[in-house]
């Protein structure tokens, strides 16, 4: 039987760093006068009293845990969080109920970015800045995960990272804790750089440092319901996707640059891969809308560069509402939606290094088809890909486009159309945050969407963040057994 102490333990750690983080948006509603500073003082305290509560009564000298454990582990807090995170959404005056509090959290902790808040411009800015405080901590929180837990759990090919922190004559320190402190500090230090250029570039002091978290988080939560179309500003844009792309690539490589080397970052396979796609994506969507759309070349390069890399890096910013395009960008900005960004970065989607490592099986296949007696061994970086990776990535694929078809189907019963509902299940799955059409796309929200679809495409948020074996094993019975 599995013991729930070790694990416990670390929630009520969670739950007492997530009530000091309630004192923020506390402060700033204390500050400007508003009465929802008190909902997030008493759910601080709640939080902090349940969380010590949990510590105090599961301590133990054993603190290492197991395989099984690692895993509910996971799942615990990655659940926690946006239970007890959709308290002050709750009990504020913004009055949503239970589900559309708990849908606005998950999309927060997960950065997916889907909302079911309208009138953002005249929110409390306690609100607007936990919103972004989530998104922020949910991405440092998965690439902590990326770093320390995914590669050992084996989860989706994420092994294959296991080989760099393995190899000590690239390892960028001596022990994983290391590696996720700094790492964390370079997010920080990266987030205050971004809130800074936001700064100058003409936002104000509060956006500047919101729009900061949820950007290098690639999360998407603005405070306004025009997202960053709002400001209408070429510098802002820029800023946002400069800063969208350095939250899409693997932050242990940060890590090696800052140590002195920088070379590491382009000499990785994954992160030319990811360029690539991102140039030539946006240079065909302007092509597109300069040859087809009748849009000026630079306004088209603007609108193509922001909304695209936003859509691929799962961030969910919007300057336009690109479902209104046409036909092909519709269907390429759909497509793109699966994409992601690096493993170990703030993106989810289905990641760059599954695409090669696919590319690398199937390309060994075709060459055994012409030489039978061959000999191919698929590489990537570099290095051997063993069988079990190859193995994994590819059930993840399955796995991937079997969830997603699950989803739509569940979300068409739910009563939504068509697009709605494969759009949604893409952009919940891929937490991506907008979908396509009318109700869900840029340029609008998911709030009007029945309840039971609402905790659909939260399971579907939960899913994608925590790459779908770390749940879907929880489901099987002999996972339980002794």
């Amino acid at each position: 039987m599995i013991d729930f102490r070790p694990i416990l333990f670390i929630v009520g750690l969670l739950l007492a760093t997530l009530a000091v983080a309630m004192t923020l948006p506390a402060l700033a509603d204390a500050v400007s006068g508003h009465p929802d500073w008190q909902v997030f003082a008493a759910s601080a305290a709640f939080t902090f009293f349940i969380g010590m509560v949990l510590i105090l009564t599961t301590r133990s000298s054993k603190r290492r845990i197991n395989l099984r454990q690692a895993f509910v582990l996971v799942a615990a807090c990655w659940l926690v969080i946006p239970i007890v995170g959709a308290l002050p959404f709750t009990f504020a005056l913004l009055e949503l109920d239970y589900t559309d509090a708990f849908f606005e959290a998950m999309s927060g902790v997960t950065t997916t970015g889907a909302t079911v808040l309208v009138g953002l411009d005249t929110a409390p800015p306690g609100i607007l800045l936990w919103r972004a405080l989530l998104q922020w901590l949910g991405g440092i929180g998965i690439i902590a995960m990326a770093i320390t837990v995914l590669p050992i759990l084996g989860v989706g090919g994420m092994q294959l990272f296991r080989m760099e922190s393995s190899d000590k004559s690239e390892k960028a320190m001596p022990r994983m804790a290391q590696v996720a402190t700094f790492t964390g500090l370079i997010y920080l230090a990266a987030t205050m750089l971004c809130a800074s250029l936001y700064w100058a570039a003409g936002m104000n002091g509060f956006d500047a440092v919101a729009h900061a978290m949820t950007t290098l988080a690639t999360g998407g939560f603005s405070t306004h319901d025009g997202s960053v179309g709002h400001f209408d500003s070429a510098l802002i844009d820029t800023v946002a996707v400069a800063f969208m792309i350095v939250g899409s690539l693997p932050f242990v490589l940060y890590l090696r640059a800052v140590r002195g080397a920088p070379g590491h970052l382009w000499r990785d396979e994954q992160v030319r891969l990811f360029f690539t796609i991102v140039a030539v994506s946006v240079a065909g969507m302007t092509f597109y809308l300069n040859i087809v759309g009748g849009v000026e070349v630079l306004s088209a390069l603007r609108l193509s560069a922001f909304n695209v890399i936003s859509v691929i890096t799962g961030t969910g910013y919007a300057t336009a509402d690109f479902s209104a395009w046409g036909g092909f960008a519709v269907a390429a900005l759909f497509c793109m939606m699966f994409i992601g960004g690096c493993a170990g970065s703030t993106t989810c989607g289905l990641k760059i290094f599954r695409f090669q490592v696919l590319y690398a099986a199937a390309h060994i296949q075709l060459r055994r088809l012409l030489q039978p007696n061959g000999v191919f061994i698929p590489y990537y970086n570099g290095k051997p890909i063993e069988d079990s990776v190859l193995a994994s990535v590819m059930a993840f694929f399955f796995l991937f486009i079997l969830c997603w078809v699950a989803l739509a189907v569940g979300l068409g019963l739910a009563g939504l159309d068509f697009i709605t509902a494969a759009s949604g299940a893409a952009s919940a799955i891929s937490n991506v945050g907008p979908g396509l059409g009318p109700v869900i796309g840029p340029a609008g929200h998911y709030a009007d969407l029945p309840d039971s679809a609402k905790w659909l495409l939260s399971a579907g948020m939960l899913l994608g963040r925590l790459e779908l074996f770390t749940i879907l094993v929880l489901l099987m019975p002999s996972f339980w057994r002794a």
